[in-house]
């Protein structure tokens, strides 16, 4: 499994960035797939999650209406639109494959991830 997130940097608070993973060494469109984030001193918090297929989503609710989860099957490619970004926002965001039989989206955070990518949100 070889996840690699591209995407991040600094950005000011209200501003925007889009995020990818590129994803090979497994079926990408066989798994739900998950955005994680990781800020300095905590442990990770779980953003979203996408349903194989891309039309079901769920995210948490600390960046509900702001933030967008979306893959790109053909291409092995998983995103996320960051809107509205806050400095709150600043931290290692990585992508993860879901394991398999989980209770909810949330335990995605216990999946495989990628090395992540720096968001940073500040004036």
């Amino acid at each position: 499994v070889q996840l690699v997130e591209s995407g991040g940097g600094m950005v000011q608070p209200g501003g925007s960035l889009r995020l990818s993973c590129a994803a090979s060494g497994f079926t990408f469109s066989l798994y739900d797939m998950s955005w994680v984030r990781r800020a300095p001193g905590k442990g990770p918090e779980w953003l979203s999650a996408i349903k194989t297929g891309g039309g079901i989503t769920y995210y948490a609710d600390s960046v509900k209406g702001r933030f967008t989860i979306s893959r790109d099957n053909a291409n092995n490619t998983l995103y996320l639109q960051m809107n509205s970004l806050k400095p709150e926002d600043t931290a290692l965001y990585y992508c993860a494959r879901c394991p398999l039989h989980i209770a909810t989206m949330s335990e995605c955070v216990f999946g495989s991830s990628g090395q992540g990518t720096q968001v940073t949100v500040s004036s």
